[in-house]
């Protein structure tokens, strides 16, 4: 065994949440994938990381640039209730939690982003394995994505201020953070709506939601409790629960 994966294993104990199977590989194709074939033999409890992935992916199978240098990992979450959209929400706010990241200033970018006003620094993916079942990947960025032909504006970890990292311990908070939102989401997402939109990104600010009725235009007033986005518009508020929200200047 490896000095890495030792450290992690102790880690993981000490909080009492090591899992059945723990895997660092230098690279991968895709850490969902991994988790997903180690799920098919019935294994409950999985955490994979990788250092490149190269068939990384994203939201609606987008290509998610996965270079050295920076944190792929994922894990399966088992809750008591029908996944829904809120488990992404949990997971985000559960990793603005862990105590790496108390020093800086982050938000959550409805749905997926792990966000802040100088851009996105990771994301997380959720695929449902069956109701109440689901692979979350989550990448993030440790260092500079600058050199990486990227559609949207990113920053990391490191320019966020947070140097000298221990990316053992970052993987560890992380597995931590993932499995305590599913239990939040388990405990049916209690008061989600306040707790998403004290970090949200855009709030109070002219947005544009693009889903597959077109764009819709207004103001992001933060999430109502079923995670749903709402939009200060002309009409009135809007409601809407898929879909792409950006800011009016990112157009």
């Amino acid at each position: 065994m490896d000095v890495e994966t030792r450290e992690l294993q102790q880690l993981l104990s000490a909080a009492g949440q090591l899992p059945e199977v723990l895997l660092l590989k230098p690279t991968t194709g895709s850490t969902n994938d991994d988790v997903r074939e180690i799920a098919q033999k019935g294994i409950q409890q999985i955490l994979v990381s990788s250092q490149v992935q190269t068939q990384g992916r994203g939201q609606r199978q987008r290509q998610w640039v996965s270079p050295q240098g920076n944190i792929y990992l994922s894990t399966l979450v088992n809750t008591d209730i029908a996944i829904d959209g809120r488990l992404a929400l949990e997971i985000a706010l559960n990793i603005l939690q862990i105590p790496s990241l108390q020093s800086l200033d982050v938000q959550v970018k409805w749905p997926n982003d792990l966000y802040s006003t100088r851009g996105k620094w990771g994301g997380i993916l959720v695929e449902p394995l069956n109701a109440k079942q689901a692979i979350i990947g989550v990448g993030i960025n440790l260092q500079s994505m600058q050199a990486h032909q990227l559609d949207q504006q990113v920053t990391s970890l490191e320019e966020l201020g947070l140097h000298s990292i221990s990316r053992i311990q970052l993987v560890s908070e992380l597995y931590l953070a993932i499995q305590q939102a599913g239990q939040w989401f388990s405990y049916n997402s209690c008061n989600l709506a306040a707790r998403f939109n004290h970090h949200a990104a855009f709030l109070n600010q002219d947005v544009s939601f693009t889903d597959q009725y077109g764009a819709h235009s207004g103001t992001f007033i933060g999430i109502q409790s079923d995670g749903a986005v709402q939009l200060q518009t002309n009409s009135g508020i809007e409601c809407f629960y898929q879909g792409q929200l950006r800011l009016k200047q990112d157009q």
